[in-house]
């Protein structure tokens, strides 16, 4: 449960996904060290491509059409020379609306990647702990049944 925990905060929450890990699984009684451990699957390295990603994924279940690269260059140049006006409240009203225009698609492929990708952890760390307790059972029988049939010394 704790991988599951960690790899859903990790894809849902893009600051203090440890944070907000760790009291889940404290809440949920799952294993705290890798439910804090797992939130790293997303790092500086693979930010770039899973929220990349998230966003083209929320484009398509709102139906909306995805931004071809030609758009997105000349968007991303136009937004880069605009002048900032006001010091740093003009600079925060532009960064809101720069995230305005991604927040709707993004958030919404971000929380079906995360619900995703944290029950197939969960289901996969499941299914592996099963087969592992199933194979170390089945080797104990056999060990004892190879001992039963051994004549004594």
């Amino acid at each position: 449960m704790g991988l599951g925990i960690g790899v859903f905060f990790g894809f849902l929450v893009p600051v203090a996904q440890i944070p907000f890990a760790a009291a889940a699984a404290v809440i949920a009684r799952a294993n705290l060290p890798v439910a804090v451990g797992s939130t790293l699957v997303t790092n500086p390295v693979t930010f770039g491509p899973v929220y990349y990603g998230a966003y083209r994924l929320g484009k398509a279940l709102l139906g909306e059409e995805p931004v071809s690269h030609q758009d997105a260059a000349r968007e991303l140049d136009h937004v880069q020379n605009l002048p900032t006006q006001g010091g740093a409240s003009g600079q925060l009203r532009l960064w809101l609306e720069r995230i305005g225009a991604v927040g709707k698609p993004l958030f919404l492929g971000l929380a079906v990647v995360a619900c995703v990708s944290g029950l197939a952890a969960y289901a996969l760390a499941s299914a592996a702990w099963v087969a592992r307790t199933r194979w170390q059972r089945k080797r104990r029988l056999r060990q004892r049944a190879l001992r039963g049939n051994r004549p004594l010394q």
